[in-house]
């Protein structure tokens, strides 16, 4: 990531994004005040699966294209923030699973917070959909190296 003086923002476009992200986190926070116990330490692995892949399926997924397209350039170079100040900061988020990432948490925390009913059918199709996209991957590993091997022996 390049530092804020070489790209075309400024300071508070970043903190403009900040404030959003920690005005929403106290609106969560406010609204889980009164409940016991709003997310329970067994729910963290499934939440943060979900997270995962809702963060994968919005920064990278081509699904999601109209959902950056009006914030990031998407060339066979690879995919770029569009504009200036906010427009660009915004770009930089949705480029970025981890930085995407922590606004999915957030969302599903507080989807959890208000309905939680909603929240574990929402959290169940996300979780299982990152766990797919480990055991795809995993499949793919052990096929390219049993490929591998094969062509090593012959």
């Amino acid at each position: 990531m390049r530092p804020v003086e070489e790209t075309p923002t400024k300071a508070v476009d970043y903190a403009a994004l900040s404030a959003g992200y920690g005005a929403l986190l106290g609106a969560v926070v406010l609204g889980a005040r009164d409940q016991a116990d709003p997310v329970v330490r067994q729910e963290i692995p499934a939440l943060g699966l979900a997270t995962f892949a809702l963060s994968k399926l919005i920064a990278k997924e081509k699904v999601e294209t109209w959902m950056r397209e009006p914030f990031v350039e998407e060339t066979p170079q690879g995919r770029h923030p569009k504009g200036t100040r906010l427009r660009y900061a915004v770009g930089e988020l949705l480029s970025c699973t981890r930085c995407v990432g922590a606004w999915s948490s957030l969302g599903l925390v507080a989807l959890r917070v208000t309905r939680p009913r909603e929240a574990k059918v929402v959290t169940a199709v996300l979780a299982t959909s990152a766990l797919n996209d480990f055991l795809q991957t995993g499949f793919s590993w052990a096929c390219a190296s049993a490929t591998a091997r094969e062509r090593q022996s012959a």
